[in-house]
């Protein structure tokens, strides 16, 4: 008899895998199914639909990049704060480099949202949060006297932008140097602004 929270992470899995390999339409709960050894019904014990799994998959996503890009602002202070900054997006880039499913699959999302609202607004939300997670950290800096308070809200805007546009690059397969991109772009963002040489 299998054990059924293995079953449960072998389906997620192998799921995930074959969507990103094969795109959502051309993968079927029976070919998941074949390729875990269980029978089809089987499924249906988890999943009610291939539209849930694949739901399901996308909230483990966001998930994993709402954890990626959170920061306690508790933990900045003057002397971390810009190594904070190129932490948040070099762990961001080095996750998504290494994860080549990751990069198909979102891929697959994105088309997805171009006739699916549920998923085109919890993109967009991704995208504000991207802008609220810059804004305040830029914010708090300016609070504890890390940078002077010019322009934050286009700082923020612009840091937020070109962490995007690398995400999407990497989506892409395109190889640059994105954690050096990264770095230079923060740098620039921050350029007569500290108080502090880090």
């Amino acid at each position: 008899m299998r054990n059924k929270e293995k079953t449960y992470n072998e389906i997620v899995q192998t799921a995930y895998v074959m969507f990103s390999e094969k795109g959502f339409d051309q993968t079927s709960l029976s070919s998941i199914a074949s390729e875990i050894g269980i029978s089809k019904p089987a499924i249906y014990y988890y999943f009610k639909s291939k539209d849930e799994l694949i739901k399901y998959l996308f909230d483990k996503i966001v998930q994993e990049i709402q954890s990626l890009t959170s920061v306690e602002l508790e933990t900045i202070t003057t002397t971390n704060f810009k190594q904070n900054l190129y932490q948040l997006g070099e762990a961001a880039i080095s996750h998504q480099e290494k994860d080549v499913h990751f990069n198909h699959l979102f891929n697959q999302y994105m088309l997805l949202a171009s006739r699916d609202t549920y998923y085109s607004e919890r993109l967009l939300k991704i995208q504000q949060d991207f802008l609220n997670t810059f804004y305040d950290l830029l914010t708090y800096a300016v609070k504890i006297n890390a940078i002077k308070d010019e322009n934050i809200l286009i700082k923020s805007q612009l840091l937020a932008l070109v962490f995007d546009n690398i995400t999407n690059f990497i989506l892409t397969d395109m190889k640059l140097d994105y954690k050096k991109i990264w770095i230079e772009a923060v740098d620039s963002v921050l350029s007569g602004v500290e108080h502090h040489e880090q």
